[in-house]
């Protein structure tokens, strides 16, 4: 049985859908939310399996659809990309009550949710993510946009979705390193928010690593439901928000100083910052040690990345910096922090400036 849970935002109500089988069903689903067109659009990840893509194109066969095949990498996220999706949708001569279909991970749904945003001021936008790491976040929230040289996610718009089709078959193509990402993710909504589910992740890691039911569906539920209550309270970012970037302001500023190389994906990078700012959080005395090794050990029993190490080196510091100050979050010359009191509890730092992160930093990547 699929479980429907309601996003109810100030622009948007919206259902995100959880369960197995749901896309040879997508038809009924778009019919239920009274999501009506004459033609869609389906922007599709080339890596997701072309026998979902079948099941979806039979349910869709009563519209006329069109498809957009692209490779979603960090370095595809950009505005190329948007335009070549812009420029079907007017070149099929698309109206706004037409739709707009992503398929694939965050990557996908960033490009193809901007893209309807900016597509007559607004199409319809149906998401569905394939990957464990978009199933639990960036579906969520409408956040869209693309990266530039200078940084991640600097260009984009809120737009939230008509309704997100999360399906499980999905994940069974995934690779361990993708499931691992997206469990990253998983695990920071515990930690910002919900200590009793932190508990449950820690008894229950293997099965839901593993893609055991219900313990997998169950993560991706509660794991929603912490975004949904941190969405609809303030839904674009101007406070409580900023807390889901826990350990962002690190990961995006990894990933841009590793030139989003595949060596270090999106996932891994979130989850070697959330490490970094729990360490910060230790180092600065406001988490207690306790708590503290408490976390750690479940990053050790999993197995999750943890060691800057592996990836970076002392002349790499400057470069780390140089991103972190360019993150979209900082409103001033300090560098803004997501930071963790304790498990279940996060707050948001506008206070650090280059020398104390230099400092800290400094002693991470040579001791």
């Amino acid at each position: 049985m699929p479980i429907n849970l309601k996003v109810k935002t100030k622009t948007e109500n919206y259902p995100i859908i959880i369960g197995s089988n749901l896309i040879s069903k997508l038809n009924f689903y778009l019919n239920r939310e009274s999501i009506f067109f004459n033609q869609c659009l389906l922007v599709i990840d080339k890596n997701v399996p072309k026998k979902m893509i079948s099941k979806i194109s039979k349910s869709l066969k009563r519209n006329k659809v069109h498809k957009f095949i692209f490779k979603a990498s960090e370095e595809n996220k950009n505005i190329i990309s948007v335009r070549r999706v812009l420029q079907i949708l007017l070149n099929k001569n698309f109206s706004r009550q037409d739709c707009l279909i992503t398929i694939g991970g965050g990557i996908t749904g960033d490009v193809g949710g901007f893209a309807a945003s900016l597509y007559k001021r607004g199409l319809n936008f149906v998401n569905i993510p394939t990957t464990l790491l978009s199933q639990v976040d960036s579906s969520i929230g409408g956040k869209t946009g693309v990266n530039t040289e200078e940084g991640k996610n600097l260009i984009g718009s809120f737009y939230q979705p008509k309704m997100v089709i999360s399906d499980v078959d999905f994940l069974k193509s995934l690779s361990k390193r993708e499931i691992i990402c997206g469990y990253g993710e998983i695990f920071k909504h515990s930690l910002i928010l919900n200590k009793s589910f932190f508990k449950y992740l820690d008894n229950n890691s293997s099965n839901i690593i593993n893609l055991k039911s219900p313990f997998i569906e169950k993560a991706i539920l509660e794991s929603c439901k912490i975004k949904k209550i941190i969405v609809e309270k303030d839904e674009k970012e101007k406070n409580l928000r900023k807390i889901l970037n826990f350990g962002h302001t690190f990961a995006h500023a990894f990933e841009a100083a590793f030139g989003y190389s595949k060596r270090l994906n999106h996932g891994e990078a979130v989850i070697l910052g959330i490490i970094t700012a729990l360490r910060f959080s230790l180092n600065i005395k406001l988490i207690k040690y306790q708590d503290y090794n408490e976390i750690f050990k479940h990053v050790l029993k999993v197995k999750l990345p943890s060691d800057i190490k592996k990836y970076f080196s002392y002349k790499d510091l400057n470069k780390i910096l140089t991103f972190m100050s360019k993150d979209k979050k900082n409103v001033s010359k300090k560098i803004n922090l997501i930071l963790l009191r304790k498990i279940g509890f996060a707050e948001i730092r506008n206070e650090y400036n280059h020398t104390k992160l230099r400092n800290f930093l400094k002693k991470e990547l040579i001791n």
